[in-house]
């Protein structure tokens, strides 16, 4: 997809986002998820994590969540 597209994509995510509209985003891109919501929601093998605010996620979090060994210690 194209810069331009992908602006476009963000624009209309952002406008339902403002008009009271639930957006669900499905991405393997980290930085992408990041950047885009305000809360995000882990799934990892027969267990749900709770959605938590995107100011209590890093990248190694949501890998941890996501691997299930959330125990390691996070850099």
């Amino acid at each position: 997809m194209d810069i331009g597209a992908k602006q476009n994509i963000y624009h209309l995510i952002d406008q339902l986002a403002c008009s009271g509209k639930a957006v669900l985003m499905v991405s393997s891109y980290l930085p992408e998820l990041l950047g885009t919501c305000n809360r995000i929601a882990v799934m990892c093998p027969r267990r749900a994590r709770p959605a938590r605010s995107v100011n209590e996620w890093t990248e190694h979090r949501i890998m941890l969540a996501a691997t299930g060994t959330h125990r390691l210690r996070e850099t």
